[in-house]
Formats: C-alpha cells, sequence, structure tokens
C-alpha cells in the first residue's frame, strides 16, 4: 500500500482555490493528487510522472474522483516546457513529494532496496539510459568517492569506492546483494552493523542514476516565476542535502537582493518574489511516524508568492 507522508499539511499548505490551476510535480500513485483533485470544481491538475506503472494506476484513480487532470509523462526538471505546450504560464500551486513511492521500494525488481535481491537498476523512467548497474560498474574509483560523500554523506565513501574499483578487476558487480556484501567487507562487519552504510550509498547511486539534486536546483526557481500572485509551494524532502537546496533557493527569493540590502528605494525586480509560510520545516506527527516509518526524516516547506 502507497502512504502518501505529510498529505493533510502539505494539501492545507497549498490554500486550494477551487477554480485554480494546481501541479502535481510528484503524481507517484496519486495520493496528493487525489486530494487536489478532489478540492476542484472548475479548475484544473497537471500531474507529471516519470514512472509508466505510477502513471497507469493513478489514471485510472483519478478518473474515478473528476476529469479535469492531465498527466503528463516527464520528469518535473521540464514543469515551465511541459505547461507551456499546454498553453499554461501561470498556476495556483505546485507539489513536490520528492520521496520515492513505496510500490518503487517494495518491488524489488527496481533494485532500488538493499534489502531485497534483485539487479542494480534504480532508475525511475524505465526508459533512461544510465542504471546502478553502469555507475558501479564504469564510474572510476575517484567518481565513486565523490558522489558517495556528496550524495550519501558517507564518510568511509573512499574506502568503499576502493573496494568496489578492487573487486570489479575479477569480475562486475550484478546485483543489489552482492553490491551490499562488497560495502560489508570494504568497512567490516562492526561498523557495517552499527551504521548501516549502505542506505548512504544506495541513497547515492539512485540520486547519481536520476540526477535528482541538480533537477531539483534547476526546477525550483521555475516554479516560483510560474507561480500567480499567492500561489503557493509546497516541497517535502527526504534527506538534508534535498532540504537544504530548497531551503537556500527559498531563502533567496524571499529576501531582498544583497546589493539593496537597506536601501530606501529597491528596484521591483530586487524586491522578494516569495514569503516563507513556516520559517522552520514541518514535521511529521509521531501519530503518522507510528504509522510509516518512512515519514520519519519527512520534511515540509511553503512558501507563497508576493
Amino acid at each position: 500500500m502507497h502512504y502518501s507522508v505529510m498529505l493533510s499539511e502539505a494539501i492545507e499548505g497549498l490554500n486550494i482555490k477551487d477554480e485554480g490551476i494546481y501541479v502535481d510535480a510528484t503524481l507517484g500513485y496519486a495520493g496528493h493528487s487525489s486530494e487536489i483533485l478532489k478540492r476542484l470544481k472548475r479548475g484544473f491538475l497537471f500531474a507529471f510522472d516519470q514512472d509508466k506503472e505510477a502513471i497507469n494506476y493513478s489514471e485510472k484513480k483519478l478518473s474515478e474522483i473528476s476529469l479535469n487532470f492531465k498527466i503528463i509523462h516527464s520528469n518535473f526538471c521540464n514543469l515551465k516546457e511541459k505547461l507551456r505546450e499546454e498553453k499554461v504560464d501561470k498556476v495556483d500551486g505546485i507539489i513536490f513529494d520528492l520521496g520515492l513511492s513505496s510500490p518503487q521500494i517494495d518491488d524489488a525488481s527496481r533494485g532500488f532496496s538493499f534489502m531485497n535481491e534483485a539487479k542494480l537498476d534504480m532508475r525511475m523512467n524505465k526508459e533512461a539510459t544510465k542504471n546502478a548497474y553502469d555507475i558501479v560498474n564504469n564510474y572510476s574509483k575517484d567518481e565513486l568517492s565523490r558522489i558517495f560523500y556528496d550524495y550519501g554523506e558517507e564518510k568511509l565513501g573512499g574506502v568503499i569506492a576502493r573496494k568496489i574499483t578492487d573487486y570489479r578487476k575479477n569480475k562486475s558487480i550484478e546485483t543489489t546483494t552482492e553490491l551490499v556484501e562488497v560495502i560489508k567487507s570494504a568497512v567490516g562487519a562492526n561498523y557495517f552493523f552499527k551504521n548501516h552504510p549502505e542506505r548512504e550509498i544506495f541513497q547515492a547511486i539512485r540520486i547519481e542514476v536520476n540526477d535528482e539534486l541538480k533537477v531539483l536546483e534547476k526546477v525550483l526557481p521555475d516554479a516560483i516565476e510560474m507561480l500567480n500572485k499567492g500561489g503557493r509551494i509546497s516541497v517535502i524532502t527526504f534527506h538534508s542535502l534535498e532540504d537544504r537546496i530548497v531551503k537556500k533557493i527559498f531563502k533567496k527569493y524571499s529576501e531582498v537582493d544583497e546589493v539593496f540590502k537597506g536601501m530606501p528605494e529597491v528596484p521591483l525586480e530586487y524586491q522578494p518574489k516569495i514569503k516563507l509560510i513556516n520559517k522552520k520545516p514541518l514535521l511529521p506527527s509521531e501519530k503518522e511516524i507510528n504509522e510509516n516509518s518512512r515519514s520519519k526524516s519527512a520534511k515540509l516547506r511553503i512558501i507563497e508568492r508576493i
């Protein structure tokens, strides 16, 4: 079963108008989209996803609520271009839920989970060419070190990268469980069972496969520009790297440009474009964490266009 994290908080944060145009940038299994669609009378919803299975499921689910929606099979980094093709320049709200959906994690064949045996894959878009196998077996020691440090924040990233490149000299690493064993032999059983570095390493590889952080840095400024006055963005992140990017971009757009700070007259284009609805991120309730342990690391930030 798919559980939408911080569902009511994220939807309430959008402050939905029943005739507005809304975007679910991360459709998944339509948890957030369903709630948005229920609130629209004359409004319209555009939803983005790369995953054909998620799209097929969600198309059916949303059709039972209303027909005021369109699903776009694309990465949300193309948000602006794809909405322009639909003759849409301005919207009233956008939601980003940056977590993997439970069915993606639970489908062992997708290779996202280090707990199930599967081929190394981790592509959100099955039509993409780059996958986890390519990264693990073709990246140099230095490239692997970089992504393990930068995207996994794993302090033994260099040690693990060296072990992977040594292991590859004899045979390629084919499966998730084989990779976990290589990680374990690199760091030793004591560190492995105490710190679980496989979590960080799998996260790092997944981010690299799907270009997740670069995509986020590109799309948020586009999303802010597309908002109508009073329009809102809700973003749910699941690790510190994503949250840091969201926080930085929201801070930049909610403050007066450095050059004009303290001046009596600030030119319009250098005035803040947004206001922060919550200065600190909202966190899931104890009740939600008890119901769904995967929501534990979630953070929700909401802004409004001014």
